[in-house]
């Protein structure tokens, strides 16, 4: 099925604990953010888009396309998940995207594959894990494109759970992970200069 799935990076958060650094371009172990999502996401999924509403260059070399919000102002993450349903609708043999947070670099490797075997007509499939259901790792029709634009404009409420429970929700828990003597929650985000640092240690733990 991964070639029926879309990957989206949902990298347009604003970083204002990163005294407004975009956070997804940091350097973790020496690579950008961004680049050790791409990793993780590559093998599960068909095609990949960015979205971010910063300066799209800092993006270029990644190899992947690029969308910005289609909405005017900033709506959150469901503004981004609307652009990559509208990006992945031109093509028709793609039914589904499967987004992921651009500051989560620990994401399971088998996201995709997992929440794919859940998939339920209409329905978005979320990850959990710590009893937490993580809403921007998730897998969206794309027919779901006119519901969401519409909750959108109604102007009512931009959160994400609250679209999910109108459309209907199945959850995926995840646990946590050993990453040498360290456990992980495989959702942990990087959102301070303290996690980018807990980040690197958790890194460097699992190379010894």
């Amino acid at each position: 099925m991964a070639e029926q799935i879309a990957g989206l990076i949902l990298a347009g958060g604003r970083s204002s604990r990163m005294g407004g650094a975009d956070k997804t371009l940091l350097a973790l172990a020496g690579r950008p953010l961004t680049g050790l999502v791409l990793d993780r996401l590559r093998p599960q999924v068909g095609r990949i888009a960015i979205n971010t509403n910063a300066d799209p260059a800092g993006f270029v070399g990644f190899g992947v396309d690029i969308i910005s919000d289609t909405i005017a102002g900033y709506q959150g993450p469901l503004a981004g998940v609307l652009a990559g349903m509208a990006w992945a609708a031109v093509e028709p043999d793609i039914t589904h995207i499967l987004s992921v947070a651009g500051d989560t670099p620990f994401f399971p490797e088998d996201l995709g594959k997992r929440l794919a075997a859940h998939a339920v007509a209409g329905r978005v499939v979320a990850a959990a894990s710590n009893r937490r259901v993580h809403p921007t790792f998730a897998l969206w029709p794309v027919s779901l494109r006119e519901a969401l634009a519409g909750f959108l404009e109604s102007g009512d409420t931009r959160r994400v759970m609250t679209f999910l429970e109108q459309a209907g929700l199945e959850v995926v828990d995840f646990p946590v992970t050993q990453r040498g003597s360290v456990e992980v929650d495989p959702f942990f985000n990087i959102n301070t200069p303290d996690d980018l640092a807990q980040a690197a240690r958790i890194i460097d733990e699992a190379d010894r």
